[in-house]
Order: structure tokens, then C-alpha cells, then sequence
């Protein structure tokens, strides 16, 4: 396994949950120079593009659904990747995936990624 996702769960409106993403191998000194990014995709809706870190940790970018509350942070000698996740709501529930940038920043698109982990289940009940 060369990029995976965890720390997702279950909880209630207003709660707080962090993920994390650990990359290994080839991926895993790949990853330490490039951006990384988190997507999500609930049932029945096309992936989308949740938040960004730029290789060093210096740049970070937000999907406006979640500004505010999400926030990515990354420990490159750990080559992880992290989502912390406050005051989710029933529309966070999806299925989230981290993935490797093609550069030393983070797109906003598929397209701009060259590696993805299998992804977490966050389910949020109202």
C-alpha cells in the first residue's frame, strides 16, 4: 500500500475528527516534495476537491464548503499527511481520499494528482 488514509468514523453534528494519511515506498519520498491533497466523495456525487498543502506545508487551500472549519497540516519527515475536521456536518459524510500532487503545490482538480489512497468513511448524523 503506497498512500493510506484513516481516522475516519462515525459522530454527531458538531463533532471533530482527524485523518490522517501515511505515504510509503516510492510514494512515500515522492510525496515528501510534492503537494498533497484530500478529495471526498458522498454517494451518488462525482469527487471533489476538499483542501491542499503545498510540499513544505506553507501554502494551503480550501474548497469553500469547508473553509473555516477543515484544516490540513503535514509532517513531511513522517511523509503524513493530515485533515483535521471540526464542527462537521451531515453534508461531510463521504468517503475521503489523500492524494499526491503531480507538483510541489496542490491543484484543485484530478487531474492534478498522480497518486491516490484508498480512502475513510466519515459519516456525520444529525
Amino acid at each position: 500500500v503506497q498512500l493510506q488514509a484513516s481516522g475516519g468514523g462515525s459522530v454527531q453534528t458538531g463533532d471533530s475528527l482527524r485523518l490522517s494519511c501515511a505515504a510509503s515506498g516510492r510514494t512515500g519520498r515522492t510525496s515528501s516534495n510534492n503537494g498533497m491533497g484530500w478529495f471526498r466523495q458522498a454517494p451518488g456525487k462525482e469527487r471533489e476537491f476538499v483542501g491542499g498543502i503545498s510540499w513544505n506545508g506553507g501554502s494551503t487551500g480550501y474548497a469553500d464548503p469547508v473553509r473555516g472549519r477543515f484544516t490540513i497540516s503535514r509532517d513531511r519527515a513522517k511523509n503524513t499527511v493530515y485533515l483535521q475536521m471540526n464542527s462537521l456536518k451531515p453534508e461531510d459524510r463521504a468517503v475521503y481520499y489523500c492524494a499526491v500532487s503531480r507538483s510541489s503545490y496542490a491543484g484543485r482538480n484530478d487531474y492534478d494528482y498522480t497518486a491516490w489512497g484508498r480512502g475513510t468513511l466519515v459519516t456525520v448524523s444529525s
